[in-house]
């Protein structure tokens, strides 16, 4: 084809011949012709075959007979050789592998000889690089992988290569050069080579296979499995001389020596680890192991550490390194290698030198490597510890150590030098040394694998982080302490919380970490570790619950941190600091709130028994404490949660003879820290002899006792956890099964209780459950021994027994205080109880706080319910020391008395019954000071509770009155108030105020009918309103003012009981005229101008009592007069002065004496026509104006209205309906009252600020025609809204509730004046039927939209 060009080759030096075909000396053919294309390929210029000229994809040709005999010429010029070796790589590579292809399909092994003496005679690295990459070329694998044949030709070619390589460095022909360098390293090349084409067989292979089956077999059979053996012929040899290799100065042969060495050991099976010729072998070994090692002590080039580690790494871990434990043992080899090249050294020391170097290099790989080979060599003699001391002696750690410290927290370099630390720590005497010293390294890689989920070394920085601190506990800081405590607590929040994944082993290693912490000299000094021991302990216990079904291990371990860390929080080391009570606080609250629940759970569906042990251990740790107030908290928690039926439902799931022991012996630590020390001693000396099965224990109770002292023991046992699990309302056997084993106990042993009975504390507890028992099965009526209950009884009378002893269920106490039979045994009883009581009000035990006792609660429960004899038993009582003279017994039940009504004042209801007034009879005639003051407080509290309907026909009290008016004449007279006066005084008021309910009658009359009561009260105010304006400095504090406050209270009830007990026989308007000072008034009679005195100038107390009683004075007379149709007694001038005053505190700040004066003149202003000069009074009266003014200003204007007025507008408010509703309303009131004013008054009104006396008045402006259509639309619409929202508010019909309040202190005399008060305002209230302001502004509300319809 024209235009087509051929290129050929000849051999180089061959004179070119006038043929005209275009040879050159160079051996290559130039173009052809003038461009003619020949049909049929022709050989080359050298006359060659034409086979064996192949076509480049460029056009052109290579002859490989002409290329062969080129490159093996050792006299061919380097340029040439350097030209055809290019040529024939870009020819190879080129054309989509085609010349390839067909290279390896027809010559390619034509190639390889003279390419290996190419390598050989190379001494142009040039040159052999070309060769190196054109070999390369030729057994790549990179060919079309469709090319079976082209595949396995590319490693038959490189097996020939490496055989040809191998024979020639094996022979020997070749002195070390650098030409021997470069076969090396083409050897090396082939190696990795040969590998990739077996490889790529077995990949085409199973891609051609049609079944798995035939693909596993092919796999069996690669020649990647086989013998290297098969195609080098002289391994040994060939090892051995690259072995004497490694002794060249040359760093760079080394490196490729030491690169094939590692090859032939990863692929082949090198001749010093066959069978044959064991002893030549083991010494090339020991031989090849001690110059790598020379190597890499010397070197310094990164490169050759890299491949003398690699070799090493695999000579470690073929085992070969398991020769060198003691190096006695190598005998006559290390005699041989007693050479000057290769000193006598030991093999660990030799390798503790070599490997330092590369340690600290600065390349990351080789470090990595090193410590990799480092791991695998301690990892082969990991049971040597005097290999590992070695090394550790060699100061190994301290390099490994340094890298971690430089590491910058890379997993490259952490996680292998963490395992070389890991197994150092093997010899642990002489690691522990070195560990100290890279313990601040540690410190800072844990925290760093904290944080990491499932870090692949965590749990081994753990762990050498813990034998640091277990074995040094000083080496650990201050700050180190906070830092470990705030990295182990983070690691138990996150795992808790599912963020961080953990191995349990890391689990139990951070718990012991955290447990050495807490036990560090440093910790006791550092206050920050409040909150990590807190959260620690709470996530490590929360987190192991959660783990709990797969292992126990870690609860364990976190029940040993928590035990830890209370005993932390326990510790009496300075300084101490309020921390550490809040640990231990939280402590208990985690086993109360945690660990308590999940020993619940356990019951129900079982759990492993080493789980419960340790939970029942930390509880026991616990409650072994000194008692405090967390302690004995805890202790009532366990008891009040089912802990003794738990406790045998334990026993039942767990039939152990340790789990037996731990359950009664922690039953026994609960009873001491809640009943008090030693009182769960019967429980701890028998716990060994005790049953598992509470049948059993009903069984040994039955037993008849002797003198047999485990029997004896073992009873007392059981009577105490009876005891306990009634107390607690706990079951561990059915209440008639327990009441039949107890009667029969009593009766085996009625004879002989002396031996049987312990001491009085088992008679108490016997006596209880007796009574539990009996109390239980009230209700189902079940029968009982009479003869068991007689013999019990009798027990009772003959030994002693302190029910305040210990605690006592109320069923128990109630059942005994049914029983009329025992009432003089309950009777000393409950007098110890007095004397308990006022030794100390707050706690009649030294229990705790949750265990039910004798108590004034209980006490006071059982009072009120009324069905026992204990009110009938205090009041025997008392009126038994009474007469008996025992005043201090007499006290001391009387204050029990006062604190059982100040609990439930419903319980004077039972002390009346039970006629208590015959105390108050015998104390007030016979008894001194003292027990007249404290019978005075009893009596008072008694008719302040008292039902009025149960004193209607009690007699008794009109001795007791006679006595008190006769007692309180003579004091009336002092100018001193004591407590007992203010008592007495206050017992009259409550006789008259019961008086109004028609009960004690009698009573009453001798107190309104006493002449010298009536001539004190008269003396007293006369004194009094002499002082005049002086009279404000009298107040309640001073006696005077005491005085008249409770002269002024008397006279109120009185003024009521009047009413009552008199009814017709007084006339009201004579308490308005002036004494004249010559008739004596036969009742108790404030004149009315002397109550406005007192009113005017009066203290506050006093201006409200006084408003009171004038109030309650005008309202008798406005009555009476309604009744008789009387006329006025008295002038308009008297009103007028009575006016003045009510109507000045009108602007009062005391919003009820403001209410009273309100009312009182607006009842003055309703009593009918007046006298025309009263008229002219009213109508010239400028009091009124003045108050309506203010109420309208402030109802139009609130901003305006004085600062008085804000919150009186109610008084006034009844004021101004007074006056529209007179006969002739005031001129003056129609300009006050304009439609102007009347408008803006209704435009500041909304829902929430209407009143009742708004209302009111709105209807009668409207009645009297002031008001338009408009306005009163408006006011109609409002009203409407204003009682929706009050149906919808459910408001409608609540009443304000009165409650009575005890006095419980005799010199609490303030409180006696404060109580009479607030009677007197709710007995008022009642009187006259005030309902409550939402009741009476729905009516007034009706009222005023009935008169609005009336106006339509």
């Amino acid at each position: 084809m024209a235009g087509r060009r051929r290129w050929t080759m000849a051999a180089a030096g061959e004179e070119e011949e006038g043929s005209g075909e275009g040879c050159y000396s160079d051996g290559y053919c130039r173009e052809e012709g003038d461009g003619a294309v020949e049909e049929e390929p022709r050989a080359c210029g050298k006359g060659h075959r034409a086979s064996l000229l192949l076509a480049t994809a460029e056009g052109g040709g290579i002859c490989l007979v002409c290329f062969s005999n080129l490159v093996s010429d050792p006299a061919a010029p380097s340029h040439h050789v350097s030209y055809a070796l290019s040529q024939l790589s870009r020819a190879v590579r080129g054309g989509g592998g085609h010349f390839l292809r067909e290279l390896r399909a027809r010559h390619g092994h034509l190639l390889v000889l003279p390419l290996v003496q190419a390598l050989s005679f190379a001494s142009d690295e040039p040159i052999a690089l070309q060769a190196i990459d054109l070999v390369s070329d030729l057994c790549s694998c990179t060919a079309d992988l469709a090319d079976l044949s082209s595949a396995s030709s590319g490693g038959s070619m490189a097996r020939e290569f490496i055989v040809r390589i191998a024979d020639r460095l094996a022979s020997g022909e070749l002195a070390w050069s650098r030409r021997q360098v470069f076969m090396v390293g083409n050897l090396r090349f082939l190696l990795l080579q040969l590998a990739k084409a077996e490889l790529l067989m077995i990949c085409f292979l199973s891609m051609l296979v049609a079944t798995q089956l035939h693909c596993f077999g092919i796999l069996l059979g690669s020649p990647q499995a086989g013998d290297a053996s098969a195609y080098i012929r002289d391994m040994a040899t060939l090892v051995s001389n690259l072995i004497t290799g490694l002794q060249l100065p040359s760093e760079e042969i080394r490196g490729e020596i030491l690169f094939v060495l590692y090859k032939l050991s990863v692929l082949l099976d090198p001749p010093w680890v066959s069978d044959d010729d064991e002893e030549d072998e083991s010494s090339m070994g020991v031989r090849l192991l001690r110059l790598s090692l020379e190597v890499l002590l010397k070197t310094q080039n990164d490169a050759v550490r890299t491949n003398c580690i690699a070799l090493l790494t695999v000579l470690v871990l073929r085992g070969y390194f398991g020769n060198d434990q003691d190096d006695d043992n190598y005998g006559e080899t290390n005699r041989i290698l007693r050479t000057e090249a290769v000193p006598d050294a030991p093999l660990v020391n030799l390798f503790a030198d070599a490997i330092k170097g590369p340690l600290l290099s600065s390349d990351t790989e080789v470090q990595i490597g090193t410590l990799e080979l480092v791991y695998h060599y301690i990892s082969l003699g990991a049971s040597d510890a005097g290999r590992i001391g070695m090394l550790i002696e060699e100061n190994i750690a301290e390099y490994v150590f340094e890298i971690l410290r430089l590491s910058a927290n890379k997993d490259l370099l952490v996680v292998p030098c963490v395992r070389v630390l890991d197994l150092l720590a093997v010899a642990e005497e002489t690691f522990n040394q070195r560990l100290a010293v890279g313990f601040s390294t540690l410190l800072t890689v844990l925290h760093y694998v904290a944080d990491i989920p499932l870090h692949p070394v965590q749990c081994q920085t753990m762990k050498l982080v813990w034998n640091c601190i277990s074995n040094s506990p000083g080496v650990i800081s201050i700050s180190q302490v906070e830092m470990l405590a705030m990295t182990l607590t983070g690691m138990f929040g996150r795992y808790n919380s599912g963020e961080l994944g953990m191995l349990s082993e890391t689990f139990i290693l951070a718990c012991l970490t955290f447990v050495e912490v807490l036990k560090s000299p440093s910790s006791c000094q550092n206050r920050k570790l409040e909150t990590f021991v807190k959260e620690a302990s709470q996530s490590a216990i929360l987190s192991s619950l959660s783990a709990q079904r797969h292992t126990s291990q870690p609860l364990l371990y976190s029940l040993y941190l928590l035990k830890e860390a209370f005993m932390y929080s326990r510790q009496e080391i300075l300084p101490v600091f309020p921390g550490r009570k809040v640990i231990g606080d939280c402590i208990i609250e985690i086993c109360a709130t945690h660990l308590l629940p999940w020993l619940g759970i356990v019951l129900e569906g079982g759990e492993d028994e080493e789980a419960v042990l340790g939970v029942l251990e930390t509880f026991h740790l616990i409650v072994l404490q000194e008692s405090e107030a967390q302690t004995v908290k805890f202790a009532e928690v366990l008891a009040s949660s089912n802990w003794v039926s738990w406790s045998f439902g334990f026993l039942g799931l767990f039939p152990s003879l340790k789990m037996k022991w731990r359950v009664y012996l922690m039953l026994s630590s609960v009873a001491d820290c809640i009943f008090g020390q030693e009182f769960g001693e019967p429980i701890r000396n028998a716990y060994m002899y005790l049953p598992s099965d509470p049948i059993e224990m009903m069984f040994l109770l039955e037993q008849r006792s002797t003198s047999e002292e485990n029997l004896i023991s073992c009873q007392s046992a059981v009577l105490l956890i009876l005891y306990i699990s009634s107390l607690f309302d706990q079951r561990i056997a059915d209440e008639h099964q327990v009441l039949a084993s107890l009667e029969q106990y009593v009766l085996v042993n009625g004879g002989n209780f002396s031996c049987g009975i312990a001491d009085s504390a088992m008679l108490t507890q016997l006596v209880h459950l007796y009574s539990f028992a009996r109390g239980v099965l009230t209700a189902y009526k079940a029968p009982y021994s009479h003869e068991a209950e007689k013999t019990l009884f009798g027990l009772i009378y003959e030994h002693d027994w302190d029910l305040l002893s210990i605690g006592i269920h109320p069923t128990a106490f109630k059942w005994l205080l049914q029983q009329d039979s025992i009432r003089l045994a309950l009777s000393s009883q409950i007098l110890n109880f007095c004397g308990t009581y006022s030794t100390n009000r707050g706690q009649v035990s030294k229990h705790a706080k949750n265990i039910q006792i004798v108590d004034i609660q209980m006490v006071a429960d059982l009072v009120a319910s009324g069905d026992n004899y204990l009110a009938s038993l205090l009041v025997c009582l008392l009126k038994q020391l009474q007469e008996d003279g025992q005043e201090e017994d007499a006290v001391l039940v009387m204050n029990v008395i006062l604190a059982i009504l100040n609990i439930f004042p419903d319980a004077s209801k039972e002390l009346y019954l039970n006629n208590i007034t015959d105390t108050f009879r015998i104390l007030f005639h016979y008894s001194s000071t003292k027990m007249f003051t404290i019978g005075s407080l009893l009596a008072f509290n008694v008719l302040n509770f008292v039902d009025p309907r149960m004193l209607s026909e009690d007699g008794s009290w009109l001795p007791i009155t006679v006595k008190l008016l006769e007692w309180l004449s003579p004091h009336l007279a002092e100018d001193t108030c004591s407590t007992e006066v203010h008592l007495v005084v206050g017992i009259l008021c409550l006789i008259l105020h019961h008086s109004t309910s028609h009960a004690l009658t009698e009573a009453s009359k001798a107190i309104l009918l006493n002449a010298c009561l009536v001539s004190a009260v008269d003396h007293k105010i006369q004194a009094a309103c002499a002082k005049g304006p002086a009279l404000v400095n009298y107040n309640e504090e001073t006696d005077m003012g005491e005085f008249l406050l409770l002269i002024l209270l008397l006279h109120l009830f009185s003024l009521r009981s009047l009413h009552a007990v008199l009814q017709e026989s007084v006339d009201w308007q004579s308490f308005m005229q002036p004494s004249d000072g010559t008739q004596v008034s036969q009742v108790m009679r404030i004149p009315c101008h002397d109550l406005c005195r007192l009113l005017h100038y009066g203290s506050h107390p006093i201006k409200l009592v006084a408003s009171q009683c004038l109030l309650e004075l005008l309202t008798k007379i406005s009555e009476q007069r309604t009744k008789t149709h009387n006329n006025l007694t008295f002038s308009g001038v008297y009103l007028r002065s009575i006016m003045a005053v009510t109507m000045g505190l009108v602007f009062h700040g005391d919003s009820k004496v403001a209410m009273n004066c309100g009312l009182c003149s607006s009842m003055i202003l309703g009593w009918g026509k007046l006298r025309s000069e009263e008229n002219n009074m009213v109508k010239d009266f400028k009091w009124c104006r003045l108050v309506i003014e203010e109420l309208t200003l402030y109802l139009a204007a609130p901003g305006l209205a004085s600062r008085s007025f804000t919150n009186n507008h109610k008084p006034a408010a009844h004021i101004a309906v007074a006056l529209l509703r007179s006969d002739e309303v005031p001129e003056w009131l129609g300009s006050v009252l304009d439609t102007r004013c009347i408008s803006s008054i209704i435009k500041n009104l909304s829902v929430n600020n209407i009143t009742p006396e708004m209302v009111e008045l709105f209807r009668e402006l409207a009645s009297r025609g002031q008001m338009n259509k408009e306005q009163i639309a408006g006011l109609e619409k409002l009203f409407q809204v204003c009682r929706k929202n009050m149906y919808k508010d459910n408001c409608r019909g609540r009443k304000e509730e009165y409650s009575a309040q005890p006095i419980t202190a005799s010199d609490d005399t303030g409180k006696t004046s404060n109580l009479l008060i607030r009677l007197m305002l709710h007995s008022y209230r009642e009187s006259i039927g005030i309902q409550s302001e939402d009741v009476r502004l729905l009516k007034e509300i009706d009222s005023f939209l009935q008169e609005g319809i009336k106006l339509r």
